[in-house]
């Protein structure tokens, strides 16, 4: 894990992990794929993970002032049961098959509103059910490629959260299931010496990032925002699926 196109490729998963922490549309989801480029998606989310985590303590503190109590309620406890069970089939589920399950719930949900026309302005409150069915979904993919983003987001885009609280939920929300992931990956070996190592030199670059982030998310008309969430959310949804349809073709 040396050489110019390793750190190339690291420092820039590292500006995506700040900039998405920021509240920039899903470009933390580019991350993984990003240096996996260079290393094994399984060593990319071990050594990635550490970054995430402090990357949400800056991010925390950037949108400290507005959420939405039930949504991150039904989000905590939804992700904490995915996690779950993703440590408890990690030796058992393809991560293929997760990449592509993942993919067709976020194109089918982005193509569904686009087609429409609709993005939801009104606000909703928040239906457990559906709620938990998605977060335990967001908690299981996250878990197994940090790519929680498009199910939470199929549960949060149709409740018409203003802007700021939309962006902070989530931030607060991923850094509960970012921090409890740490347990699991210690026990599965992902969280190897050599990998926090090139995680502590890439921490400061992610950090800046999510400045970066929360500057631009600021500056950005409302609907501007939630016009690009969808469309980043269908892009990275079909390349989650050619991901997890390679994957599946190669085994």
């Amino acid at each position: 894990m040396e050489g110019t196109l390793f750190w190339v490729l690291a420092v820039l998963a590292a500006v995506t992990v700040g900039a998405g922490k920021g509240g920039l549309p899903i470009v933390g989801m580019l991350a993984v794929p990003i240096l996996s480029l260079a290393i094994s998606p399984v060593t990319a989310a071990g050594m990635l993970l550490p970054v995430f985590v402090v990357s949400d303590m800056f991010g925390l503190y950037a949108y400290r002032r507005e959420f939405d109590r039930r949504v991150l309620v039904i989000a905590c406890i939804g992700m904490t049961v995915g996690v779950g069970i993703g440590w408890a089939t990690a030796s058992l589920v393809s991560e293929a098959a997760v990449t592509l399950l993942v993919g067709v719930v976020g194109l089918a949900f982005a193509l569904n509103t686009l087609v429409r026309h609709r993005v939801t302005t009104e606000p909703r409150q928040a239906d457990w059910g559906k709620g938990l069915f998605w977060t335990t979904i967001a908690g299981f993919t996250s878990f197994v490629s940090h790519s929680g983003a498009p199910p939470y987001q199929v549960f949060t885009l149709p409740l018409g959260l203003r802007k700021a609280v939309f962006a902070y939920t989530a931030t607060i929300a991923f850094a509960y299931v970012n921090a409890l992931k740490l347990i699991p990956y210690y026990f599965l070996g992902q969280l190897s010496v050599e990998n926090l190592k090139h995680a502590l030199v890439l921490m400061p670059v992610a950090a800046a990032s999510v400045y970066a982030g929360v500057w631009v998310v600021r500056k950005m008309p409302e609907k501007l925002f939630f016009t690009l969430v969808i469309w980043a959310l269908m892009l990275i949804s079909a390349k989650l699926v050619w991901d997890g349809v390679a994957g599946l073709s190669a085994i």
